[in-house]
């Protein structure tokens, strides 16, 4: 009598492509997590405590009447939409870095694809930081220190672009750190320098008319201002372009996919 068992190599051969793909980055997902954050210090509180400290950084600057964003905006407010922001795009690339290289081993296995390992650790950053900024913003909310957002779904279409030009930065980041090292020792001083560029610390309107037109030309301070929006728009005037953000996030997409599709390519170093 035949088994009607789905184990075997007949199974596995059944099984699609995608489902494959599926469980394979649900493994490694898995295995970030736990590397990552199971078995460090405090762990995953971590990602509560940073964002929070900066919180507390930004309250007490205004405190001291050294802010440079109007009296009317939460002070709470304005660093919880500007650091969570910031955790998005920049710890993409700085995870994504040195993925092939610390983890080369695993390509032994034929499920086990170069696309993989830079999806799960970009899934892993989009977690987190996704996670610290709805517990954070809940945390604010329910003890009365911030207003829940005007229009949700500005902030959500604003996270979602974030994440999506952080992703496209950390695969192109990462393709050209595997080819070239000294891209790698680049990307973090070059980090810190799109840092005050980036919106957590200022809004457009207070620039001046010259410089607005200018510093828009930075994606993600469009996404920035654009969540800024949606949180508290009508306390003050906000500068974006979805459409400008959009075409950036699709042609660095594809920068990175085939910066991707080269490492794929190139013959292993072992």
């Amino acid at each position: 009598m035949l088994s009607s068992g789905t184990t075997g190599p007949g199974a596995q051969a059944r099984k699609s492509p995608l489902a494959v793909n599926r469980r394979v980055i649900g493994a490694l997902f898995l295995r970030e997590m736990l590397t990552r954050y199971g078995r460090n210090n405090i762990g995953f509180l971590w990602l509560f405590m940073e964002p929070l400290l900066f919180t507390v950084v930004v309250i007490s600057v205004k405190a001291a009447r050294i802010g440079v964003y109007g009296s009317a905006i939460s002070s709470v407010a304005f660093a919880v939409t500007g650091w969570p922001a910031l955790m998005l795009w920049r710890n993409m690339p700085n995870r994504c870095s040195g993925a092939v290289k610390s983890n080369r081993s695993l390509l032994h296995h034929q499920q086990v694809t170069i696309p993989d390992l830079f999806i799960a650790r970009i899934v892993v950053e989009f977690m987190a930081a996704s996670t610290s900024f709805v517990f954070l913003t809940a945390g604010f909310c329910a003890v009365g220190k911030l207003q829940p957002p005007e229009d949700i779904l500005k902030v959500v279409i604003a996270w979602i672009l974030l994440a999506w030009f952080g992703a496209g930065l950390a695969l192109t980041v990462a393709a050209l750190t595997d080819r070239f090292v000294i891209v790698g020792n680049l990307w973090r001083p070059m980090s810190y320098v799109l840092m005050p560029v980036s919106g957590i610390a200022f809004l457009v309107e207070n620039l001046p008319p010259a410089y607005q037109k200018i510093i828009l030309w930075v994606p993600m301070l469009n996404c920035v201002e654009l969540l800024r929006d949606g949180w508290f728009g009508s306390l003050f005037h906000a500068y974006y372009d979805i459409g400008y953000v959009v075409v950036f996030n699709l042609c660095l997409s594809f920068v990175g996919l085939s910066l991707l599709r080269q490492i794929g390519l190139t013959p292993s170093d072992e």
